[in-house]
């Protein structure tokens, strides 16, 4: 049986049905299923300020700040170095960070690092997901779709206000009927956007169209395969991770070369035997001497490479060490 996780009224939610829960909003926020780890977005007139992450955790909200935190104190973080020294901007709600384009840089790169996609997973669940489950289930909801209206509005904003209005005029979930509270509350919450002062919120009734259009056509259980504004979600796309990019390369390998004093060692006798095997003269002796850099020079030229007397990654191939 698969993972659940308790909703309320005695139903329960499966893995699935919350991975695709967050798949809608992070279509929503960045337009893809899994998320952008690295989107940095900055909008004139948005009260949040800078905004990042697959989430888009903003900078206005103080969340930004314990999110770098997070992934700062992440053992093997590899951007936390570079990170750190604007934690204390961060907790001030430093507006000028909006516009360092250096923080933003390093911000995008972070997004990269499997460490901060880790961070972010387990910051989202935590600060989003969680209170918007305990939320849905204080409101008598449990169906997939209406705890994906919620968690909508949780990280969107204004969830207690829009439930409170949706209450007044409609009555709570248990009198109501939940799929018929849930489609009101998408509703209500349209029309609050749609009339917004903030013209940017305006913008974004498209995701009440959206969760509206789910609800009519009867996604209450958020069954896959799913389209939302165009993008697909499926089980394949929920179980896919991005690639970690990080080389396997041993670090502790050296680029072999003439220098003074010489360079000594078995990796240099290595590189010594290798080209004897060649039919190259040369003192097994350990030690990177003028003779050995001639040798592997007139090498290099016979195998198309540079010769520039340097052993490095792709001479070291070509012999084989």
């Amino acid at each position: 049986m698969p993972d659940s996780h308790e909703t309320g009224q005695g139903k329960m939610l499966t893995d699935l049905q919350k991975e695709t829960a967050k798949a809608i909003v992070n279509i929503f926020e960045t337009g893809s299923a899994r998320g952008d780890y690295a989107r940095v977005t900055l909008l004139t007139g948005d009260s949040g300020h800078l905004t990042y992450g697959r989430s888009q955790t903003t900078l206005g909200s103080g969340n930004l700040h314990l999110l770098i935190k997070a992934y700062c104190d992440a053992p093997g973080a590899a951007y936390a170095r570079a990170l750190r020294p604007y934690l204390a901007r961060l907790a001030d709600i430093d507006l000028r960070l909006d516009t360092d384009w250096t923080f933003r840089g390093l911000l995008k790169e972070a997004g990269g690092d499997p460490v901060m996609r880790e961070t972010q997973d387990a910051f989202f669940d935590r600060v989003y997901w969680a209170p918007a489950l305990a939320a849905a289930t204080r409101a008598g909801l449990s169906e997939p779709l209406s705890v994906a209206i919620v968690y909508d509005s949780v990280v969107h904003g204004s969830w207690g206000a829009m439930r409170d209005r949706t209450n007044a005029k409609h009555g709570d979930a248990a009198r109501a009927g939940e799929r018929k509270w849930a489609t009101a509350y998408v509703d209500t919450r349209r029309e609050w956007l749609a009339s917004h002062p903030n013209m940017l919120l305006r913008k974004t009734v498209y995701r009440m169209d959206t969760l509206k259009a789910l609800a009519a056509a009867g996604k209450w259980k958020l069954d896959l395969p799913l389209t939302v504004r165009g993008v697909r979600i499926d089980a394949d796309i929920l179980g896919f991770r991005p690639p970690v990019t990080v080389s396997a390369i041993d670090a502790a390998t050296r680029n072999l070369r003439l220098t003074n004093p010489p360079m000594t060692g078995n990796d240099v006798r290595a590189l010594e035997q290798a080209l004897v095997k060649e039919g190259y003269a040369v003192n097994c002796d350990g030690t990177f001497d003028e003779g050995l850099e001639a040798a592997l020079k007139s090498f290099q030229r016979e195998f198309g490479l540079v010769d520039d007397g340097i052993a490095g990654p792709a001479t070291r191939l070509m012999l084989g060490i």
